[in-house]
């Protein structure tokens, strides 16, 4: 069967930045299971396995428009240090989870002054250009409670 629209595919893949410092792996975890045409994975990664079937293997490189955007500076922006009431310590890295009028966003702590924290909103792979190989393991068709609620569920049904 060949991956297209409504497909429920599994997949094996190892993610690098163009240095090649890998940035993510389903090595040694279970393959990864989306539902195809349902906006699960990025879209260049889901165009470049469009038609592949269980065996395929697929090295693509996916510039950031198709990956997680270009970065956007709008996105950053400094806020005063009390929205971190009850945080310890607040240090360059640590991610949040922020309310905003589009719902809940996380954002990832940039710097830290005496009175402001700055925070940035983009995906931490924005702007960065990610190279995948990918090992296509399963391809089936998906269920129609799938297809309800968008995403596969695995062998012992719904889970969230």
């Amino acid at each position: 069967m060949q991956i297209a629209k409504d497909t429920v595919v599994s997949i094996d893949y190892t993610l690098t930045d163009p240095q090649g410092t890998l940035l993510d792996s389903s090595e040694g975890r279970e393959p990864l299971a989306y539902l195809h045409g349902a906006r699960n994975i990025i879209p260049g990664l889901e165009k470049a396995l469009e038609g592949k079937q269980a065996g395929d293997s697929v090295e693509v490189t996916i510039e950031p428009a198709e990956g997680y955007g270009e970065r956007d500076d709008n996105l950053q922006q400094e806020v005063p240090k009390e929205m971190f009431e009850g945080v310890d310590q607040v240090q360059p890295g640590m991610q949040f989870q922020a309310q905003t009028p589009a719902g809940a966003q996380v954002v990832t702590v940039k710097d830290v002054q005496e009175q402001t924290v700055t925070v940035d909103a983009n995906h931490p792979l924005a702007g960065v250009t990610l190279n995948f190989k990918v090992d296509v393991r399963d391809v089936r068709d998906a269920s129609s409670e799938e297809l309800e609620h968008g995403h596969p569920h695995g062998p012992e049904g719904h889970q969230h």
